[in-house]
């Protein structure tokens, strides 16, 4: 074997060893993202402890879930819109959110302000 042989060798050997390194970190880190948000999903706490702030919004009815998360994260009732999305697609009140105005708090879960939507309202209605 000569040296340019031997050279292309272990090249080619480093280079598949430095792309094992890189998938199997990015596959960490993917699923390192995935727990994350998967634990989140169902303990994430409220955004403050207390009475917090109160906070109006106002959901119509065209509004997608990834809109709610984003009015709310604007609004400062959630840290990530993209997780409230998230918790949404698993709550029990999803099927259940109406339009309307709502009176929610810094102080409630993702869960408790999808409740308050998702319960009759006999005031403030916006539709």
């Amino acid at each position: 074997m000569n040296s340019g042989n031997l050279v292309g060798a272990v090249m080619g050997a480093v280079l598949k060893a430095a792309a094992a390194v890189v998938v199997i970190f990015l596959i960490y880190r993917g699923a390192s993202v995935c727990y994350d948000y998967g634990y989140r999903i169902f303990t994430e706490p409220a955004v403050s402890s207390g009475e917090g702030r109160s906070v109006t919004v106002t959901i119509t009815e065209d509004m997608s879930p990834a809109d709610i998360g984003e009015l709310f994260q604007t609004k400062g009732l959630v840290e990530d819109a993209t997780l409230f999305t998230l918790q949404y697609y698993f709550s029990e009140f999803r099927r259940d959110v109406k339009p309307g105005e709502y009176e929610l708090s810094t102080s409630m879960t993702a869960e408790e302000m999808m409740e308050v939507m998702a319960s009759d309202q006999e005031e403030g209605d916006a539709s």
